[in-house]
């Protein structure tokens, strides 16, 4: 039996909160509510919630505290409520763990078709498990333990190749689609989803350089160019997940061991060590 997916809407404002209500509804989610920060961060530990919708302007705790204390616990996909002038707000709520933002006034079409895209990511887990928080050392989702292989050269542009099912190494550090897990030498890492789908998808690619819009494709699960339109701020939305996903490696940008900058383009992975 298909397990229903939870949303938990956290705004101060009763006609946004319901407008989000049943907008989430007619998506097939199970919603709960909360008017404050507060309640919301129990909100989201009681009833685990795959999307979790965020006004960054609350009435107790900002925003930005709230999506901290949430990537304390939650793997959630965090999707915040933004006034469409309050950039600066929005790349430091990406740089706290959010996944995702949209302006006010939303149109409701947009926000439905933000997270199909979320959704659309392409997951290992069993849909028991695409619900819970991922541990990203977690003994009970780990992979078989067979050997890892570090990928070819950097001489070739083929990508990491898998040294165990479905697994991708590069390093010293690996990665597995199918348990969710990323560890460098035996130690996990917490990633929040998209920037473990980050990482896969440069994993994926290798030595080939993925721009910017090809990854803001990626992560809107559109399988080639739609012709969809990308903005200056999708592709920094891009750039602040990066940063936070070398931040939690450990990798340096100016000498690289995983993540390598190609200037005015995109990303690939470093050579070879």
């Amino acid at each position: 039996m298909e397990i229903q997916r939870v949303a938990v809407i956290i705004e101060d404002d009763a006609d946004i909160r319901d407008l989000l209500n049943a907008v989430l509804q007619q998506s097939g989610f199970k919603v709960f509510t909360a008017p404050n920060g507060s309640e919301g961060v129990e909100t989201v530990r009681l009833h685990n919630p795959t999307v979790v919708t965020l006004d960054l302007g609350l009435p107790d705790i900002d925003g930005f505290e709230v999506i901290r204390q949430l990537r304390q616990f939650s793997d959630a996909y965090i999707v915040m409520l933004t006034a469409r002038a309050e950039e600066l707000d929005t790349l430091m709520g990406l740089e706290a763990g959010a996944d995702d933002y949209i302006t006010k006034p939303f149109r409701p079409r947009e926000l439905r078709a933000r997270i199909s895209a979320m959704l659309r990511r392409p997951r290992g887990e069993s849909a028991a498990d695409a619900d819970r928080p991922v541990s990203a050392g977690d003994p009970s989702r780990t992979g078989s333990g067979a050997p890892v292989t570090e990928h070819a050269p950097a001489s070739s542009a083929a990508p990491a190749a898998p040294a165990a099912p479905g697994t991708f190494a590069h390093n010293g550090l690996t990665l597995n689609p199918g348990t969710r897990t990323t560890e460098i030498e035996g130690k996990g890492v917490e990633l929040t989803r998209t920037e473990f789908d980050l990482l896969q998808a440069l994993l994926e690619g290798g030595r080939l350089v993925r721009t910017k819009t090809d990854l803001v494709r990626r992560l809107r699960g559109e399988e080639y160019d739609t012709g969809s339109f990308i903005s200056d701020a999708d592709e920094r939305t891009v750039e602040v997940h990066v940063g936070n996903l070398r931040r939690k490696l450990g990798d340096d940008s100016k000498a690289p061991r995983w993540l390598e900058t190609v200037r005015g383009v995109g990303y690939r992975l470093a050579p070879q060590a």
